[in-house]
């Protein structure tokens, strides 16, 4: 009689494993149609990194949220249902907005005055005519956003240079007094003395004296600028 070498306990061991492996044989044909691994008890199969098991028949379509839940579409949200009729409240109308009034800007030109203030032979003292003018020059430059006046005296070409200089800045000087009085401000008045450089008229030099005297007048003068701007709207 020949003797069985395998003992009744590895028989059962043996049994048992095969059982095992018959199930999950089983197990994984019947859910072959399935896009994951599952044992026995119907849990997914996962390896050492805690990631799923895809069978062949995966694709995602079949994805689970366990697995792949960027695949699986999520659930949209229930709408709030809207409150009765008698529950809501009117939403209330915008407050129209005022409409920008147009901006006026304003725009400036440059204004230039000017006059003349004649003078005596010799003499620094401003005439009373000359005045009248400069007191009307004033007059306009009250409507005018003053920057600079400018006053720059001349003489007539009998005496030396050297004295018609002096006597030029005098009469720029005696025109800047007279308008400090009249309330323009000092630090606004220029005056300059041009002797006699710049003539406005020429008188022949053989002549006698009391006649080119008065021929030279229009040369012995201040000649007022004033230089603004004026708003324009």
């Amino acid at each position: 009689m020949i003797k069985n070498p395998f003992k009744p306990s590895m028989l059962l061991a043996a049994s048992a494993i095969a059982l095992g492996a018959f199930s999950m044989n089983v197990a994984a044909q019947n859910m072959n149609t399935s896009g994951y691994l599952v044992d026995s008890r119907g849990d997914v199969v996962k390896n050492a990194f805690n990631l799923c098991w895809r069978t062949g028949y995966w694709s995602p379509a079949l994805a689970i949220a366990e697995c792949d839940p960027d695949l699986v579409p999520k659930k949209a949200e229930p709408k709030p249902m809207p409150a009765p009729m008698e529950m809501q409240k009117p939403m209330p109308k915008p407050m129209p907005k005022p409409k920008p009034k147009p901006m006026v800007r304003p725009t400036t030109q440059k204004v230039t005055l000017s006059t003349d203030a004649l003078f005596d032979f010799d003499k620094s003292v401003i005439k009373r005519d000359a005045r009248m003018k400069l007191d009307e020059l004033v007059g306009k430059i009250k409507d005018v956003n003053l920057e600079v006046v400018i006053a720059i005296g001349h003489t007539d070409r009998i005496g030396s240079n050297a004295y018609n200089d002096k006597l030029s800045l005098r009469r720029a000087n005696a025109v800047k007094s007279y308008l400090i009085s009249k309330g323009i401000p000092a630090n606004r008045i220029y005056a300059e003395g041009k002797g006699e450089k710049q003539p406005v008229k020429d008188c022949p030099r053989f002549m006698e004296t009391k006649r080119l005297i008065a021929c030279l007048a229009p040369n012995r003068r201040v000649e007022v600028e004033v230089v603004g701007t004026r708003t324009k709207r």
